[in-house]
C-alpha cells in the first residue's frame, strides 16, 4: 500500500514553535528577496504588470497536488513582497498606511499562532483579561478624570464611527449626524447602513468646521443630534476646533463624537497634545493605532466616557455566554464588539505600549511631525512648487506652480507606473494636490528632497 503523507504540523501547543521556526526563516528570506527585486516603494508596470507577475507565479491557485510548505511560502511571499507598496520605504507616502514596528509584528505572530477567538472567555482566557486592561488604560488616556471610561477594539475608523452612530441611535431611538465637509466618508455610509437620515454637512472653508456655520445648523435642527468633529482629516491632517465645537454641543444639547483615527495618538506627545484640547469632552472618540501608532492593521478603538454607553451592544448566544456561565463569573465578551469571531489585536498594542511607553510613542509622533514641517519648508523654498498650508499633523499637500489638475493627477500616476514614488491625491481649495503623509520616523531629509526632485522631474516630462 502507498504510504499516506504526514499531516502538516500545527502552530500551537508545545511542538508549534519548532514547526514554525524553519518556516519563519523561509518567510524572512522571501521578504528580503522580494523587496530586493522590487527595489523601490512599489513595483513598476502598473496594475497590468503586477497582475501578470502574480499570475505567472500562481497559474493554478488550487493544484491537485501541493508544492509543499517551503516552496509555497517561498514563492508567494516573495511574489507578494516584490509586488507590494511598502510603507517602510520613505517614498511611499500616499496614505495613512503605516510601516509597522517590528516588535508589533512579532507580537502579531504570537497572536496568530495561539489564535484566540475573542467571542467567549473559554477561547481566550488571558487575551480577554489583557484586552480589558489595555482598553481601560487607553480609554483613560482619551478621557482623563472620567469616572468609568472604556474602549472597544475595532477594525478601524470606519467600524468605530459606525459604532458611535449606532450607540447614539440606541440612546435616543433615532439620531441625526452633523458633520463637517471634511469628515470621513464612513459617516454617510454608517447613516445609510443604520437607516438614519443623511448627515447634515457643515462648511469647512479653511479645512476645518466653521463654528458659526455649526451654530446656525444646530439652531435650525431639531431632534437628537450627534456632532462628529475630526481630529486629523484624511486629506489635509487638519483638526477641527474641538473646544469650540464642544461648547456649541453643550449650548444646543447635542452630543459630540470625535473621529481622531489619525490624530488621536498625538495624545502620547508632550509637545503636541495641546492640539487635541477639548477631545476629552467628547462622549465617544475614534482612535486608530494602525496609523500614528505603528501597528499592523487592524488596531482601531472606540473610546467612551461612560462604559454604560456600551450596554446596547449586549447580546446572548447560549453557546458563548449563557446566563448561568455569566452569573458564575465567566466574562461576557459578546458585548465587546458587533463581530463574533475576532483576533486578539490587543496583544500587539499591549506589547508596544509596554516596550515603548508613552514617551517612546510620543517621540515617534514628534519625529514624523518634524519631518512634515521640514518637507513644508523645502516646498516653500522650491520656486517651481506650491505648498497648500503649513502641516497640522504629518500631511503635506503640494503641487507644481501653475499646473492643471489633470497634470497633477498625471504626475502621480506616472510615478506609480514607474515604481518611483507613492504619493496621494487630495482636493483642497478647489484644486487637486499631491499628498505626502509622513508616517515613517526613519525618513531622512534626503528622502524628502528626493520626493520633491521626483515631482519636479515628472513635471518636465
Amino acid at each position: 500500500m502507498r504510504a499516506e503523507p504526514p499531516l502538516p504540523p500545527l502552530a500551537g501547543g508545545t511542538p508549534g514553535p519548532d514547526a514554525l521556526r524553519p518556516l519563519l526563516d523561509t518567510v524572512l528570506d522571501a521578504l528580503r528577496s522580494g523587496a530586493a527585486e522590487r527595489g523601490g516603494p512599489l513595483p513598476a508596470g502598473g496594475p497590468d504588470g503586477v497582475a501578470r507577475r502574480v499570475r505567472d507565479a500562481l497559474p493554478n491557485p488550487l493544484p491537485e497536488h501541493g508544492a509543499g510548505a517551503g516552496e509555497a511560502l517561498r514563492l508567494l511571499v516573495h511574489t507578494l513582497a516584490a509586488g507590494a507598496a511598502d510603507p517602510a520605504d520613505p517614498l511611499c507616502v500616499a496614505h495613512l498606511h503605516t510601516p509597522p514596528l517590528a516588535l508589533a509584528v512579532a507580537a502579531d505572530l504570537a497572536a496568530s499562532a495561539l489564535n484566540p477567538s475573542m467571542d467567549s472567555w473559554d477561547q481566550a482566557p488571558a487575551a480577554s483579561a489583557l484586552e480589558a486592561l489595555v482598553t481601560a488604560a487607553l480609554a483613560a488616556e482619551v478621557h482623563p478624570g472620567a469616572p468609568s471610561p472604556d474602549a472597544l477594539v475595532t477594525s478601524g475608523g470606519t467600524e468605530s464611527n459606525q459604532l458611535a452612530l449606532l450607540l447614539a441611535r440606541e440612546r435616543h431611538g433615532s439620531v441625526r449626524a452633523v458633520v463637517g465637509a471634511n469628515a470621513h466618508h464612513s459617516f454617510a455610509r454608517a447613516a445609510w447602513l443604520l437607516g438614519l437620515p443623511e448627515p447634515v454637512v457643515v462648511p469647512t472653508p479653511n479645512g476645518t468646521i466653521d463654528p458659526v456655520a455649526l451654530d446656525e445648523a444646530l439652531t435650525d435642527l431639531t431632534g437628537p443630534l450627534l456632532v462628529a468633529a475630526t481630529a486629523g482629516t484624511t486629506d489635509t491632517g487638519s483638526i477641527d476646533p474641538l473646544a469650540q465645537v464642544a461648547d456649541l454641543c453643550d449650548a444646543h444639547g447635542a452630543e459630540l463624537h470625535v473621529d481622531a483615527a489619525y490624530g488621536g495618538p498625538v495624545l502620547f506627545s508632550t509637545a503636541h497634545r495641546h492640539l487635541l484640547a477639548g477631545l476629552d469632552r467628547a462622549r465617544s472618540v475614534t482612535l486608530d493605532l494602525h496609523k500614528l501608532g505603528w501597528q499592523p492593521a487592524a488596531a482601531g478603538l472606540l473610546a467612551v466616557r461612560d462604559a454604560a454607553d456600551l450596554a446596547p451592544l449586549a447580546h446572548t448566544a447560549e453557546y458563548l455566554n449563557a446566563d448561568d456561565d455569566t452569573d458564575a463569573g465567566l466574562p461576557d465578551l459578546l458585548g465587546r464588539s458587533l463581530r463574533t469571531t475576532r483576533r486578539p489585536d490587543v496583544l500587539k498594542t499591549a506589547v508596544t505600549l509596554l516596550a515603548l511607553g508613552r514617551t517612546g510613542l510620543g517621540a515617534l509622533v514628534d519625529a514624523c511631525m518634524a519631518q512634515a514641517r521640514l518637507l513644508a519648508d523645502l516646498v516653500e523654498k522650491t520656486p517651481a512648487l506650491e505648498l497648500y498650508a503649513r502641516p497640522t499633523l504629518t500631511t503635506v499637500l503640494l503641487r507644481p506652480v501653475a499646473a492643471t489638475d489633470d497634470a497633477v493627477a498625471a504626475i502621480r500616476r506616472d510615478l506609480l507606473a514607474d515604481g518611483r514614488a507613492v504619493l496621494g491625491r487630495a482636493r483642497a481649495d478647489g484644486r487637486l494636490w499631491l499628498k505626502a503623509t509622513l508616517l515613517d520616523p526613519h525618513t531622512a531629509p534626503g528622502d524628502l528632497e528626493e520626493i520633491l526632485t521626483l515631482v519636479e522631474g515628472s513635471t518636465d516630462r
